[in-house]
């Protein structure tokens, strides 16, 4: 008899507290993610002075950019891996190991409101959106990114397409929220209403991965997520290699000069509490 799966949200957090996984997507992910990130604090209105929240604040990037901005910045997540990491990269900023559905903060606590590619790691990402609401002053500002579709998050296309045609997806995994549930517009901003917020809007922010060698990202994706990487590991050995040649074919068709640079934009979402 097979053991039960765990929970969507006890899956990921078990994910995001391996050490190698939190490192791997540090070196690899990160240089993406990082680069929607001024724009993600424009558009929750970051300025010296406001007292800026971080959810899903992984290595501490996006609190460390409110600060050098002159914000007053506090960057939680769920895992305690993450949180000793940006505690170790940021002493200046203080990061809590906490629960972005559950938020231990009184309400209108904050001025602004971040989160950076987390919405798609949480169970309930709508109640993260309430709370989030709770947490602001009146006036304040919430804005989250996420990854585009995989039409043109390339990088996922390759990856989806390649299992399709190579392996299976209906492999034995928690069953969570869409991955890219928000990289559709009309759902952040339904779901922004929902939650209580006004004046919502929603625009692209161009990224590129860039690899030195085209099979860096079925390794990178391997190592250095928590859904992608669990997908491949159930794939017969077989299919990961025919998955990786595809990917690799992928990758390929974007080199420039002596690298590759893999198309990744984000979707950046905004509103104001009212």
């Amino acid at each position: 008899m097979s053991e039960p799966l765990p929970s969507f949200g006890d899956f990921e957090k078990a994910g995001w507290e391996d050490p190698d996984t939190v490192a791997a997507y540090d070196t690899h992910v990160a240089t993406v993610t990082t680069q929607s990130m001024q724009a993600l604090l424009d558009d929750a209105g970051v300025r010296p002075g406001v007292r800026v929240l971080d959810v899903a604040t992984g290595a501490g990037y996006v609190a460390a950019a409110a600060a050098g901005r002159g914000a007053g910045a506090v960057g939680i997540d769920f895992s305690q891996s993450q949180v000793l990491l940006a505690r170790q990269r940021y002493p200046q900023v203080r990061f809590e190991q906490a629960d972005a559905e559950a938020l231990p903060f009184e309400p209108g606590s904050f001025d602004a409101v971040v989160d950076a590619f987390g919405m798609c790691h949480l169970p309930n990402p709508e109640r993260a959106l309430r709370e989030a609401h709770r947490v602001l002053k009146p006036g304040g500002r919430v804005a989250f990114s996420v990854w585009d579709v995989p039409e043109r998050a390339i990088a996922f296309g390759a990856l989806y397409d390649a299992v399709r045609r190579h392996g299976s997806l209906d492999v034995a995994l928690p069953v969570g929220p869409n991955f890219f549930l928000f990289s559709d517009a009309a759902q952040s901003l339904r779901s922004l209403r929902e939650a209580g917020f006004e004046g919502e809007s929603v625009r692209q922010v161009p990224q590129v991965w860039r690899m030195d060698d085209p099979d860096m990202l079925f390794h990178m994706l391997s190592g250095g997520t928590v859904r992608a990487a669990a997908t491949l590991r159930a794939q017969s050995p077989e299919a990961r290699a025919a998955i990786r040649r595809a990917m690799r074919e992928v990758v390929s068709t974007y080199a420039v000069g002596d690298h590759f640079e893999v198309p990744m934009p984000a979707i950046v979402a905004s509103a104001v509490k009212p």
